[in-house]
């Protein structure tokens, strides 16, 4: 089954229009007294090349026309139908660009003498990944949340460097807080939207502060070292439709 929208409807505007539709298929079945529905799981781009969309197969053409399962009636009749759902006009597409590599995915953080740091919070100093700039925020005793018992940390757009509001960034990424001893790093990975309404994203909860001052301090400068890579770094904003 198809449905074909009338071309001249489409050359009403200069220059001409598209229309963005989703279609919903009926065949009455008598003996049910009910309609065998179906939709196509795709909204159609309508327009002067291609004004003509459907479905190959809706029932079986066995089951269809035979009398006895009740789309065929009354001398060989039949009834049919269509919906069609007509989007909103788009204004804005959506554009994604991806950074996947990076020539140097990595960046280092030391925190010396960490046991003796009295402050709510701290940030890193300003790094470039993916043609954004990032710091990230630690809480030596945790922030709000981790009740004095986890090291919190984050991940945060550079006070320079501000979101659109039709913008946002996917990152996929690892942090860690290394072993000093040997390769039984403490990892997170990290596969965030980073949008305007929502301007950190990391853990509260990202290990035990216990634990981290049990193994996780050199015994040199009894520092804490925070390693983070990057996997990709994808940015989406809206560009208006002329």
């Amino acid at each position: 089954m198809y449905v074909e929208i009338d071309s001249k409807s489409l050359m009403v505007f200069t220059p001409p229009t598209e229309i963005f539709a989703e279609l919903r298929f009926f065949v009455y079945n008598k003996k049910e007294n009910k309609y065998f529905t179906i939709q196509d799981v795709e909204v159609k781009r309508f327009n002067a090349l291609r004004t003509v969309w459907g479905l190959v197969q809706v029932l079986p053409y066995d089951t269809f026309n035979n009398p006895e399962n009740g789309y065929v009636f009354e001398g060989g009749q039949c009834e049919f139908g269509v919906d069609v759902i007509v989007a909103p006009p788009l204004t804005n597409w959506e554009i994604h660009s991806f950074n996947e590599k990076f020539s140097g995915p990595k960046f280092s953080w030391a925190l010396k003498n960490f046991s003796e740091l009295n402050v709510n919070n701290l940030t890193s100093d300003i790094f470039s990944m993916g043609g954004r700039k990032w710091v990230l925020r630690l809480y030596p005793k945790g922030d709000s949340r981790a009740d004095g018992k986890w090291l919190s940390v984050y991940l945060e757009l550079a006070a320079s460097d501000t979101l659109k509001e039709d913008e946002k960034i996917f990152v996929q990424a690892n942090l860690r807080v290394l072993d000093p001893l040997g390769s039984n790093h403490i990892e997170h990975k990290m596969n965030v939207w980073c949008e305007v309404q929502k301007p950190s994203w990391g853990w509260y909860n990202f290990m035990s502060l216990a634990e981290l001052r049990k193994a996780y301090l050199d015994n040199k400068e009894h520092a804490l070292n925070l390693e983070m890579e990057f996997k990709v770094v994808s940015a989406t904003s809206y560009s208006p439709i002329k």
